[in-house]
Order: structure tokens, then C-alpha cells, then sequence
């Protein structure tokens, strides 16, 4: 068994690398997760400096000679290190990502393990409740609850997971719904197997591949919905380094020439999103049993 288990996770890694996409995207994933880790070392300056440095405001950053040392990808209006900021905004978009998506996984799995292979009137309910959580656009519904709920960016996290919860919760149905139909289910359930047993033992980890590569896109859009929630003031409060909230504050300079102030958290949220996505598509060409060689 222990060898058995060994060859799948040498195959796996064998059509990771063999996956361009899929090793891209994680080298992008992998930075991301340094930079969030590393930020108190790799920063060179104080993410919220208090009293904020007014004399440094708007400053280029390396490309000018105008620029200040220290500060490579200039300053913002209050005369924070860009730089700093973005590095310091890697743990929040990792914090949402990974609580937003936990939360959507954990309510998820349960409701959509339940109505799949209980079926009935149990289905029914649960999947009614999940079509008209559907019929909100994802973003609105996370606003409503925001509001209901409050500001900050521990409720961003609540909010995205409750919305996210369906859409999780109908992809392991689905998966649920075509495994508990197998033949060694069936034998499970003659040789007097609990539902319970069957579930935890032989329906869920057979039908957790879908869920991996789906929670990895949706970290992705997580950070997205994240940054949009910031970018409205609902999300991260200031002072905290949020991109969105980084885009929110300094996109009206711009036009003002100050391009760097925006533009660079805009460049985050693009490789971190960009990252997310390959390596959740890789993901997918290599759990599909269909694509197998």
C-alpha cells in the first residue's frame, strides 16, 4: 500500500513537471507565499510609518534620479514605501485566499456531501438554498453581507467565504452524486459499512480532486473580489497594506503623472491572480484521469 502510494505521488510529480503551465504557476504562487513570509526582512522600510513622512509624497521610485534611496518603487501620497506596502499586502491577499477558500471548503463539502449522497428532500433543500444564493451576482452578495455584517478584513473573509460556499458546495455534489453510484460503494454497503464510514473512507477522498483544483482558482478570485472590496472601502481599513485599497487610495494620481502608486499594486494583484490560475489549470491536466497517458 505504502509503495502504491509512493508511485501515485511520483506520477503526480512526474506530470507537474512535464506541465508547463502547472510549474509556472506555482514558481508565481511560491514567490508570492516568500515575499508574505519574508516581508519583515525583505521590506526596507515601515509599511505605515506614524506620523506619516508628508515630505516624502509622490516620490519616483529607481527610475528617477529624483527618486529617494530606499524606496525603489516610490512613495505614495502619505509618503509610504510602495515597495514595502506591496510586499507587507502579499499576507493579506494570502490571509483571504486561504480563510476565504477554507471557509467555502469546509460548509461546502459538508452540504454538498450531504445532498449528494443522501439525495431525497435533503438535496432538495440544500441545492434550493444554493440556486438562489446563486441568483446574486458573487461580488453584490458579498457587499450585502459586508454591510449587514460590518467592515474590516475579517469580515471580507467571512463574506467571501459564505459566497463562494455554493459554488463549492454543487461541484463536490456533483462529484458525490457519480461516485456513490460505484460498484465498490454498493459491496461497502453490503458488507454493512455505516453511512458515515463510507463517506469519510471511500465517497470524499475519491472525490476530492475537483475540489483542489476549483479551490486553487478560487483563491485567485478571492484576491480579486478581495481587492474590489478594498477598492469600495469595505474591505482592509486603512492603515492596513491591501491592494485594492493601495489602488482605491492612489489611482486619482495618475493623471497627476504619480503612475507608480497605482500601477505597481495593480502589477501584484495581475502575477498573483495570473499565478493562481496556471496553477490551478495545471492542476486540473494533472488530477483529470481522462488526460492520463
Amino acid at each position: 500500500m505504502e509503495r502504491k502510494r509512493e508511485t501515485k505521488v511520483g506520477e503526480l510529480i512526474r506530470r507537474l513537471k512535464y506541465n508547463k503551465s502547472a510549474v509556472f504557476g506555482l514558481i508565481f504562487v511560491l514567490i508570492l507565499i516568500l515575499c508574505a513570509i519574508l516581508a519583515n526582512y525583505i521590506a526596507p522600510n515601515n509599511p505605515t510609518p506614524s506620523p506619516p513622512e508628508l515630505f516624502k509624497s509622490l516620490k519616483p521610485g529607481f527610475w528617477s534620479k529624483h527618486g529617494i534611496k530606499g524606496m525603489p518603487l516610490g512613495t505614495d501620497a502619505l509618503g509610504r514605501c510602495v515597495f514595502s506596502r506591496i510586499l507587507y499586502g502579499a499576507r493579506v491577499s494570502l490571509s483571504v485566499g486561504f480563510i476565504a477558500v477554507g471557509i467555502a471548503l469546509l460548509f461546502g463539502i459538508t452540504f454538498g456531501t450531504i445532498a449528494g449522497y443522501y439525495g431525497g428532500w435533503v438535496d432538495t433543500i440544500i441545492m434550493r438554498i444554493v440556486d438562489i444564493m446563486f441568483a446574486f451576482p458573487a461580488l453584490l452578495l458579498a457587499i450585502v453581507i459586508v454591510a449587514v455584517i460590518g467592515q474590516g478584513l475579517d469580515k471580507t473573509m467571512v463574506a467571501l467565504g459564505i459566497v463562494y460556499t455554493p459554488q463549492m458546495a454543487r461541484i463536490i455534489r456533483s462529484s458525490v452524486l457519480y461516485i456513490k453510484e460505484m460498484e465498490y460503494i454498493e459491496v461497502q454497503k453490503a458488507i454493512g459499512s455505516s453511512n458515515w464510514r463510507v463517506i469519510f473512507r471511500h465517497v470524499l477522498p475519491n472525490s476530492i480532486a475537483p475540489v483542489i483544483v476549483y479551490g486553487t482558482l478560487m483563491m485567485a478570485t478571492a484576491i480579486l473580489d478581495c481587492a474590489a472590496l478594498g477598492f469600495l472601502g469595505l474591505g482592509a481599513q486603512p492603515p492596513t497594506p491591501e491592494w485594492g485599497a493601495m489602488l482605491s487610495k492612489s489611482y486619482t494620481y495618475i493623471v497627476g503623472g504619480a503612475w507608480w502608486a497605482a500601477t505597481f499594486p495593480g502589477v501584484a494583484i495581475l502575477f498573483a491572480v495570473l499565478g493562481l490560475n496556471l496553477l490551478g489549470d495545471g492542476l486540473r491536466d494533472i488530477l483529470d484521469p481522462r488526460l492520463k497517458t
